[in-house]
C-alpha cells in the first residue's frame, strides 16, 4: 500500500491504489535547488536532481515558486555559512508555504549550528543524500521538522550514483571524496570525512554512458583528488588511465595537491593522449614559513620542481592555482616572498583570496591575526600580479594551434575551451556545438584568445577577427 499527498500542504493523506497514480501526484510537486561551493557540490546537486526527477517530481529553477527548496551548502569559509543562511531566509520569504531543506557540508561540519536555523525544515548531512527523497516525503507527510546528520567514519563506502547536467559538452565526474590532510585553515576533513574512491570499473561505466549521451569531455573531480585510490592501493594515474580508455574524447583533472604528483605519476599521466594539459595545483603561499604554519605538505622549492616536471612532460601546459593572502602571522617580508614566487612560477591563472578565519580550525585560534585592510591590500597586489601572468600566458598562445571544444554561440561568435582550458572565440556561421576542432590562435582580447578554424582558408563561412 502506498500513501502520498494530494495536498502539498500536507493537510490530509490520500490512499493511492497504484504506482502510476502516485507518480501522477508527485508530478504536481516542484523541487528547486541552489548550490554553493565547489564542483563536487555541483555534481552532488545534480545527483539529487536525478533522484527527485526519477521519483516523478518536477525540477524547476530556484527563482520559481516551488514546493521544496534544497540548499546544498559550502562551509569552507564563515562567509559561506552566512550566505547559506541568507539563501534559506530568501526561499522561506519567497514561498512561506514551501518546505526548505539544508544539506551539504555546513550541517555535516556544524550540526548544532545548522539545527538552530529556523528557516530549515529539513536538515541533512552529506551521508544522508541517498535517502534524501524519503526525508522530504516524510516532512511533507507528517509536517515534522527533520534533522538527520550521520557522522563520517573510517571505512565508509564511496557514495554511488551518477549525475547529469543540462550541458551536453562537458561533464563533471566525482571519483573521490574526503580529505585527511588537516591543513590549519581548513574544515573540510570534518565536513567530508576520510578518503574514499569510486572503483575503476564504475568510472569506466560512467564515462562510457556520458560518451553515449554525447558528452565530449569529462572532468574528474574530488575533495582531495590527488589521494584517489588510497584505500585500494591505487593512484590517481590509475583512474586517469581507466578514463582515457573509454570512448570519451578528452579527460580533464580537477584541483590537485601538488606533493602527490611524483615523477612516476607524471610520467604515467603524460602517456595518456586524451588527458588535457591543464593542472590546477593549490599553492596557498610561496613562502616556506607560511606553508609550515598552514600545515601544508610541501615547500615552495618542491612545488617549483613539480611545476617544472609538468612543463617538461606537457609542453605549453597551463598551471593554475589558488593563493591566500594574510594568513595568521604573515609578515610583509613573507608576503613579498610569496608574491615573488608566484610571479616567477608564471601561472596561467590564479584564484586569489584573503584569509578568512574558519571556526573549528587551528588557524582561527592562532595569534597574530592580520587586519582585514592589510589582507585585502595584499590580495589586491597578488591579483594585479597574477592578472599580468594571465596576460603573458594568453599571449604565449598566439601562433599555437589548440584543440577547442566549442560550447556556446553569442551573436555569431562561437566560444569554447582549448585542451589547456584557455577560452577561445571564433567568428563563423557554422554550427560548432559540441565539436572539437583545430583552431589557430591569432590574437587575444580581454580574457580570451581569438582564433580561426584551421579549415578557414577553404571555408567561406569562417571570418578572421
Amino acid at each position: 500500500m502506498l500513501f502520498i499527498l494530494h495536498n502539498i500542504n500536507c493537510a490530509i493523506l490520500t490512499y493511492i491504489p497504484n504506482i502510476q497514480d502516485a507518480e501522477s501526484e508527485r508530478a504536481f510537486m516542484k523541487v528547486a535547488f541552489y548550490t554553493l561551493g565547489c564542483k563536487v557540490n555541483q555534481y552532488e546537486t545534480q545527483m539529487l536532481e536525478g533522484m527527485f526527477a526519477g521519483e516523478g517530481y518536477e525540477i524547476v529553477s530556484h527563482e520559481e515558486q516551488a514546493d521544496l527548496y534544497v540548499v546544498n551548502s559550502c562551509t569552507v569559509t564563515a562567509q559561506g555559512d552566512r550566505k547559506t543562511r541568507q539563501i534559506l531566509r530568501r526561499f522561506k520569504k519567497q514561498n512561506p508555504g514551501a518546505k526548505v531543506a539544508l544539506t551539504g557540508c555546513f550541517p555535516q561540519a556544524f550540526p548544532d549550528a545548522a539545527a538552530k536555523i529556523p528557516e530549515a525544515d529539513i536538515i541533512a548531512g552529506n551521508r544522508s543524500r541517498s535517502g534524501f527523497v524519503k526525508l522530504a516525503e516524510r516532512a511533507f507527510c507528517t509536517g515534522e521538522r527533520i534533522i538527520e546528520i550521520v557522522p563520517h567514519q573510517r571505512g565508509e563506502p564511496f557514495e554511488g550514483g551518477y549525475a547529469r547536467s543540462s550541458e551536453r559538452t562537458r561533464a563533471f565526474v566525482k571519483i573521490e571524496d574526503g580529505c585527511e590532510r588537516y591543513c590549519a585553515y581548513c574544515i573540510i576533513p570534518t565536513a567530508r570525512g576520510p578518503v574514499r574512491s569510486k572503483p575503476l570499473a564504475e568510472i569506466s561505466l560512467e564515462l562510457e554512458q556520458l560518451a553515449r549521451e554525447g558528452y565530449r569531455e569529462a572532468v574528474l573531480t574530488g575533495i582531495n583528488l590527488s589521494c584517489y585510490g588510497k584505500e585500494y592501493g591505487l593512484r590517481l594515474a590509475d583512474a586517469v588511465e581507466a578514463a582515457c580508455k573509454t570512448s570519451i574524447s578528452r579527460v580533464r583533472l580537477g584541483s590537485l595537491e601538488p606533493e602527490l604528483l611524483e615523477p612516476g605519476q607524471i610520467d604515467r599521466l603524460a602517456a595518456q593522449k586524451k588527458l588535457c594539459p591543464q593542472f590546477h595545483m593549490s599553492l596557498q603561499s610561496g613562502c616556506n614559513a607560511t606553508l609550515r604554519r598552514m600545515k601544508r605538505h610541501y615547500t615552495a622549492e618542491e612545488y617549483a620542481g613539480i611545476a617544472a616536471d609538468l612543463r617538461k612532460k606537457f609542453p605549453h601546459c597551463a598551471i593554475t592555482t589558488d593563493i591566500m593572502a594574510g594568513f595568521p602571522g604573515e609578515t610583509e617580508e613573507e608576503f613579498m616572498e610569496s608574491l615573488a614566487f608566484a610571479k616567477k612560477t608564471g601561472f596561467a591563472k590564479a584564484h586569489i583570496f584573503a584569509y578568512s578565519p574558519r571556526p573549528g580550525t587551528k588557524a582561527a585560534e592562532m595569534p597574530d591575526q592580520i587586519e582585514a585592510s592589510v589582507k585585502n591590500q595584499r590580495a589586491a597586489r597578488l591579483s594585479q600580479a597574477m592578472a599580468e601572468s594571465r596576460k603573458i600566458y594568453l599571449q604565449s598562445q598566439i601562433g599555437e594551434t589548440l584543440q577547442v571544444l566549442f560550447e556556446t554561440n553569442r551573436d555569431g561568435i562561437w566560444e569554447g575551451y582549448g585542451e589547456n582550458y584557455v577560452p577561445v572565440r571564433v567568428k563563423t556561421t557554422e554550427n560548432l556545438q559540441g565539436k572539437i576542432l583545430s583552431v589557430s590562435i591569432i590574437d587575444i582580447e580581454e580574457d580570451s584568445c581569438l582564433g580561426q578554424l584551421e579549415s578557414a582558408v577553404s571555408n567561406p563561412n569562417t571570418e578572421i577577427f
